[in-house]
Formats: C-alpha cells, sequence, structure tokens
C-alpha cells in the first residue's frame, strides 16, 4: 500500500519531506498519540485500526437513542500527559476538570443508616490541603484517622525509583502501617480500585505508592477530577480523527495487521489483507498478547514475559430511569456492592429522565454474571444508596463487560512490562501495559505513545516537535 498523496503541511505550515515514514499498529489513545506526535515531526504516518472506530477501549456505541460509553473513564489534574492529549484534538472543554476535589462518599452499612461523608481539598499547602476533610471524614474513628495521616507520611516517604516495592503487595503495607480493614474499604481501596483496577491486597506497592504520591501527596491540586462531558467517542474517535485528518495521518480503521517483518535493507513491511505496505518504522500500539503474536523473532530478549502479565476486568451497569433521581454528578458508596455511580444523562443525549452508569473496577467475581442477576443485586442497591429510585420506573437496564479492560497491577508487573523500543531497529511498541510507571490509565497509554515517538523519531533523524508533551521517557 503506498500513499500517493502529496506531502502534507504540519501544524507549524511547513510541507513534509519524503523519505521517512511510519506505521501504527493500534487506533487507541496510545496509537493516535504516536501517530500525531510522528506526523508533526514530519515523518509520513499509516494509522491501521482493526475496528470500525478509534479509541480502543475507551468508546462509545449507540443503543436507541443513547449514546453510551462502553465504561465510565475519568482523569486527574496530575494526568498531564493526557490533558496535553485532549488539548492536541481540540477537546478539552468537552472534559473539564473540577475546580477542586471533591467525592461525595455514602455508606449505607451504618446501623442509624444511610450517611453522607466528603473527600476534598482545601486551597492549602501539601499534605494540609487534605486534613479538614480527613478529619471530619465520618466514615472512620478518630483513631482511624489519625493512623491514616501517618501512613500517608510514611506512603510519602517511599521512594518511585526502588525495585523492591514493585515486589510487595499494598495491603500488606497498608497493614504493617497501622491500617483497619475499615480504613483501606473506606478510604484506600475507594481510591486504589478505581485507579488501579486492583484491591489492595492484589495490588504491586509501587503502583499504588505512585497512584498516592502523584494524585494526593504532590501538588493540592493534583486529585481534581475530570471526565467527558460528551460522549467518549466524540473526543477519541471523532475529534481524533480530525486532528490526524489535519496532521496528514492516513488512517485505516477495519484493517487487521497479520505480520510484521523486517526487510533485507532495514525497513519493515506490514502485512494487511490484501496489500503490503512498506515503512521505515513500525510502532506496536496494541495489547500484550497482540503485541507478542506480531513481535518477529529477537525483538525482545523474553517476549514470552508479554504473556505473563494479567488482565483484570471492569464491568459497567447502565440504568435508566423515568425521572431525576440523582442530583450530584457522580459519588463513591461504602457498605454496598456499588462502587461509583455517575450521571451520564446530558452526555448520552437523553432528553427526559435520568440515567446512570456504575462503575465496577475489579470485577472478576461478577464479568460473567447474567444481567437479570446483576438486576436483581443492583437495584435494591440503588434504592438504598438514592432515595429518588425508590418511587422511580427503571425503563431501561443493560450492561458492558471489558473482560481484560486493564493489566492487571499486581506485584511483579514491573520486571514483565517493557519500554518503547525493541531490539530490532525501527520497532517499538506503546500501550498503556508499557513501562510507563503508571497502571493502566488513559495517562498511561497517552505517556506511552509519546515515548515510541520519541523513540522513533531520534533513531529517523527527526526532531522532536517543540509542541509535544514533556516528561522523562520510561523506555
Amino acid at each position: 500500500m503506498s500513499d500517493g498523496a502529496p506531502p502534507a503541511p504540519d501544524r507549524a505550515g511547513t510541507a513534509r519531506t519524503a523519505g521517512r515514514s511510519a506505521v501504527v499498529v493500534g487506533g487507541g489513545l496510545a496509537g493516535i498519540t504516536a501517530a500525531l506526535a510522528l506526523a508533526d515531526a514530519g515523518v509520513r504516518v499509516t494509522l491501521l485500526e482493526g475496528r470500525p472506530r478509534l479509541g480502543g477501549l475507551a468508546f462509545s456505541f449507540q443503543r436507541g437513542e443513547l449514546t453510551v460509553d462502553n465504561g465510565q473513564h475519568v482523569y486527574l489534574r496530575c494526568c498531564t500527559a493526557y490533558r496535553w492529549f485532549l488539548d492536541r484534538i481540540e477537546g478539552a472543554a468537552l472534559a473539564p476538570l473540577q475546580d477542586r476535589l471533591d467525592v461525595p462518599v455514602v455508606d449505607v452499612a451504618k446501623p442509624e443508616g444511610r450517611r453522607l461523608g466528603r473527600l476534598r481539598r482545601d486551597p492549602l499547602p501539601v499534605p494540609l490541603h487534605l486534613g479538614r476533610s480527613l478529619a471530619a471524614y465520618p466514615h472512620l474513628s478518630l483513631t482511624e484517622r489519625a493512623a491514616v495521616g501517618r501512613a500517608a507520611l510514611a506512603l510519602k516517604g517511599l521512594d518511585l525509583a526502588d525495585p523492591t516495592l514493585d515486589t510487595q503487595d499494598f495491603g500488606s503495607w497498608l497493614a504493617a502501617h497501622g491500617q483497619s480493614a475499615r480504613a483501606i474499604e473506606a478510604l484506600w481501596d475507594l481510591v486504589g480500585v478505581a485507579t488501579l483496577n486492583a484491591v489492595a491486597g492484589d495490588a504491586s506497592l509501587g503502583l499504588a505508592a505512585m497512584v498516592f504520591k502523584t494524585g494526593l501527596l504532590s501538588d493540592p491540586g493534583a486529585a481534581d477530577i475530570g471526565w467527558a462531558h460528551v460522549p467518549l467517542g466524540e473526543l477519541h474517535d471523532r475529534l481524533a480523527r480530525k486532528a490526524l485528518d489535519s496532521a496528514g495521518v492516513r488512517t485505516e480503521v477495519r484493517t487487521r495487521v497479520t505480520s510484521v517483518s523486517l526487510n533485507e535493507n532495514g525497513t519493515w513491511s506490514v502485512q494487511v489483507p490484501g496489500e503490503l505496505i512498506d515503512t521505515d518504522a513500525v510502532v506496536l500500539a496494541v495489547p500484550q498478547r497482540e503485541a507478542h503474536e506480531l513481535l518477529p523473532p529477537g525483538a525482545l530478549d523474553a517476549p514470552e514475559r508479554l504473556l505473563e502479565i494479567g488482565t483484570a476486568p471492569i464491568l459497567n451497569v447502565h440504568v435508566v430511569y423515568d425521572r431525576k433521581v440523582l442530583a450530584r454528578p457522580f459519588f463513591a458508596a461504602l457498605g454496598t456492592p456499588v462502587q461509583w455511580v455517575f450521571d451520564r444523562t446530558h452526555a448520552s443525549g437523553l432528553r427526559t429522565g435520568q440515567y446512570l452508569a456504575l462503575s465496577q473496577s475489579a470485577a472478576q467475581d461478577e464479568i460473567d454474571t447474567p444481567v437479570a442477576e446483576l438486576r436483581e443485586r443492583y437495584l435494591p442497591e440503588l434504592e438504598r444508596l438514592i432515595p429518588g429510585t425508590r418511587a422511580a420506573e427503571v425503563l431501561d437496564f443493560f450492561v458492558t463487560r471489558e473482560r481484560t479492560a486493564t493489566f492487571a497491577p499486581t506485584p511483579g508487573v514491573g520486571r514483565l512490562r517493557p519500554g518503547a523500543r525493541t531490539k530490532a531497529p525501527g520497532l517499538y511498541l506503546a500501550g498503556a501495559w508499557t513501562a510507563t510507571g503508571w497502571p493502566a490509565t488513559m495517562e498511561s497509554a497517552v505517556r506511552s505513545g509519546v515515548s515510541a515517538a520519541d523513540a522513533a523519531l531520534s533513531a529517523l533523524g527527526r526532531p522532536r516537535p517543540r509542541h509535544l508533551f514533556e516528561f522523562e521517557e520510561a523506555a
């Protein structure tokens, strides 16, 4: 397959010079990022995606008149790479951040009934920014709150570069630092399960420490939450495609790559059904098992390690009511199987009633549960949590399942995650599962795309685009 189009102008308005090309395999956030970064540096880029749309595992689909996200995705103010991505596709205004961290937390397990608490920050330096919120947090005893403060200070003192952190589990570390089972449930797992997709006992201390140090203990505003106020497809498919087109990227969907091979002259050949694409560089921005299948021999010292990176599921429960039942945009829950509830009414295009989405991470025990059983389980729980649902009629109830939503952040996973560079010159890896230092988040995906593009540009002798997101490469 050859691109016979004339050189397209880059963002600065200059024409690209011929002779340098790249193929990016995979149209998720990692692949989109790599393609944009390469194209912005003057490389002729072809992006290949097997699905009929871009966005990877952060996408939307139609269900009648509803536009449904496959799962609720959020980001934090500290997610500087994803924020760069939103700016690059001109979508930042469609996924705004809170003015300040404010998380309502509803507990329905107390004998006295439903109780509301809040986790929010004050405009004070770290760690005082959370001091008042923690001191008034009703879901922990006074003793537990004090112990949480001591553990947070100990966590702040951990060196994220220490490789031994990856060999330990977060739950054992918390217990050793005086955290009760209740404190782990009502605070540490409240945040950790949503960001790591694992409970503390199943999570690498290294990844957990990174999440809490960066999100809660680095900058007062680091944990402010942002989320799309439009369908994810508007951002990760439509606007991303528009940005790719403007950058001159040739984007092919419904195009699955069957092989990648190194030619004798040092170039690469990418096979798709019916065509062979010759190129100078290849970025594999696909899940780890698919990358393993496409890697040529010798590209990694131990390619079987990719197969040792486990996966973790996320379940999303979607409920449409005939009336408005929830006033706030989202809340977290305790004392119930429900984890986080988001109002998706406006974003979905629903004109009457209210549409709520329940995001259930670390859902190994429920990922294959029949819809009827999930309905029997979760509708009564919503009535406990949201009094307004008790008189409302359920107009629709459905479930979306991502069985391999993220890589499993288990102890020891750090040694399995490869960097962007392979041993094969001109072949690079991208994806949230690569060695970004972050758990499997949109932030990690974008960072991986930047790393892969940086490595490729260096090898191709192309300067890094001035506007490209700056960070220390993890490859």
